[in-house]
């Protein structure tokens, strides 16, 4: 048959399938293909994180497969213009969609053990393991709207008119596709189920293409929602995980009987728990050193980046007279916490479930101390890093306090902590830094300036459990200096900073590992 033909039999043919079916096909692919991009990011980020980088990977590919797909989904429609064809296509793209959380761990695993699970690491693994995943899927579904564009138009006059309805029934299911994922089906039902309602629905509307036979294909696919999810991560000595609104959260059991919690990529430990001691040898335990530099006693303390409530924990003890406010994003995380890693343990702890700036900008209260310790690793969040930032905090600190933040950093590059440092200087006019780790520096922040000598006497004031760590602060304390342009809520380029740290230092033959203090148990 002549292309010709071909031209005058798909109006028919179209016809006979329906205008309205065309309609459903489109918005059931649109809302297919971005809930199947919101899962991806879930299904990546126990192995890769979801940093914005990861983030332009998945989306950057996304847009790079429905390219294609349009391209492919035009030609294959001008060659076959056949609704069973264009059925066919999308029973494919749902067969691969319910595929992928099955197929997903040997390539994820693949892809974590050959690269390193750092910044690159991310960058290069999360890009081949989406390249590998969704490349199938997410091609066939962006081929549907040209296909269905080709098959409903009768007459080359309404042409604008038919492209701008499906395509805008197509943005429409994008629409709820992205809502509906990642408000409802992901929270509720987690992210392999996510994949495979999704699919359900396409093989769905394919039927209407194909015919009522293919409905057992669609009972088939949704067969496949009753099947036990089981272990997202594989893990040795894991305790509990989950999938949260916000991330991926472990919590494992180490050989010593600690426990720490990992979220996302498990890149870092953000919070430590051991069973006969507050303290845990790593960067928590600098901020014990904080109370006494103050020339007064702490009654009111904000921690933002609560997470385990390891700080609080070691404050309940060491501080017992100090009432802290604990800011944690994720109300999931807090949970966890108090079953496994002994949030509960200091009554004096109120945590608060909300997002560190907002809560900063719109609560009343004020403190003595503010402890900045918020990371979505391996990055500072950009906001909590902001002159803009340290404005507020300093509004909301009390005559005489202080802000202590942790911030990251590599042997021999201080990029990010001069970055920050000069920004902290912007609104405070004194600050210090001591970095007793390699990776970890302590960055404090005072509203009125104090000599150095002041402050190594008062430190000789702290709990002699964390004694051991005195002499090393007396001797590494430095001023910070003013020198970088500070960083803005407009321009903060945390994540370029901290991504070229690490990758400069991985080039130098350096390692990532965990680092200890005298205070070890």
């Amino acid at each position: 048959m002549s292309q010709a033909s071909d031209v005058a039999v798909a109006p028919a043919r179209a016809a006979g399938v329906g205008r309205t079916r065309l309609a459903v096909v489109v918005f059931t692919a649109g809302a297919g293909t971005l809930a199947t991009e919101i899962a991806a990011s879930r299904l990546l980020a126990p192995y890769f994180g979801s940093s914005t980088i990861v983030w332009a990977n998945i989306i950057g590919l996304i847009l790079l497969y429905l390219s294609v797909g349009y391209w492919l989904g035009g030609k294959v429609a001008d060659r076959w213009p056949d609704p069973r064809v264009l059925g066919r296509l999308m029973a494919v793209a749902a067969l691969a969609v319910a595929l992928t959380p099955f197929v997903a761990r040997p390539i994820l695993d693949l892809a974590l053990r050959g690269l390193d699970a750092v910044s690159v690491g991310a960058v290069v693994g999360s890009f081949f393991a989406a390249l590998a995943l969704f490349a199938v899927p997410v091609t066939l579904l962006g081929a549907v709207s040209p296909f269905a564009i080709r098959l409903a138009l009768a007459d080359v006059g309404e042409a604008g008119t038919v492209a701008g309805r499906l395509y805008a029934i197509s943005t429409v299911g994008s629409i709820l596709g992205t809502f509906l994922s990642a408000i409802v089906t992901i929270p509720l039902v987690g992210t392999q189920r996510t994949f495979l309602g999704a699919a359900a629905l396409i093989v769905l509307a394919a039927a209407l293409l194909l015919g009522t036979r293919w409905q057992l294909l669609t009972v088939g696919v949704a067969g496949l929602l009753f099947i036990p999810v089981g272990t997202v991560k594989a893990t040795s000595g894991l305790v509990f995980e989950t999938e949260s609104s916000y991330q991926y959260i472990q919590i494992v059991e180490r050989a010593d009987g600690s426990r720490v919690l990992r979220l996302n990529e498990g890149v870092a430990v953000h919070s430590v728990w051991h069973r006969d001691t507050v303290l845990t040898g790593g960067v928590w335990d600098t901020f014990l050193l904080v109370p006494p530099l103050l020339d007064r006693p702490v009654e009111r303390m904000l921690v933002i980046g609560n997470a385990g409530g390891t700080v609080a924990r070691a404050y309940g003890e060491l501080y017992p007279d100090v009432a802290i406010d604990g800011v944690e994003i994720d109300g999931e995380v807090t949970e966890a916490s108090r079953r496994y890693l002994g949030l509960g343990d200091n009554p004096r702890l109120d945590v608060i479930t909300a997002d560190g700036r907002p809560y900063l900008e719109l609560t009343d209260e004020t403190y003595d101390v503010i402890v900045v310790d918020a990371y979505h690793q391996p990055y500072i969040p950009f906001q909590l890093a902001t002159r803009e930032f340290f404005a507020a905090a300093r509004e909301h600190l009390r005559p005489g306090g202080v802000v202590a933040l942790n911030v990251a950093g590599v042997p021999g590059d201080d990029r990010l902590s001069e970055a920050i440092g000069s920004t902290v200087l912007a609104e405070f006019p004194q600050a210090w830094r001591w970095r007793p780790l390699r990776f970890n520096e302590l960055m404090l922040a005072f509203d009125r300036p104090v000599e150095r000598e002041e402050l190594a006497a008062r430190v000789e004031a702290a709990p002699e459990a964390v004694g051991a760590l005195v002499p090393l602060f007396q001797d590494g304390l430095t001023s910070v200096r003013a020198g970088e342009r500070p960083l803005t809520d407009d321009r903060a380029p945390v994540e370029w900073l901290t991504d070229q740290m690490i990758i400069d230092y991985v080039a130098r033959g350096g390692e990532l590992d965990e680092d200890y203090l005298p205070t070890r148990p």
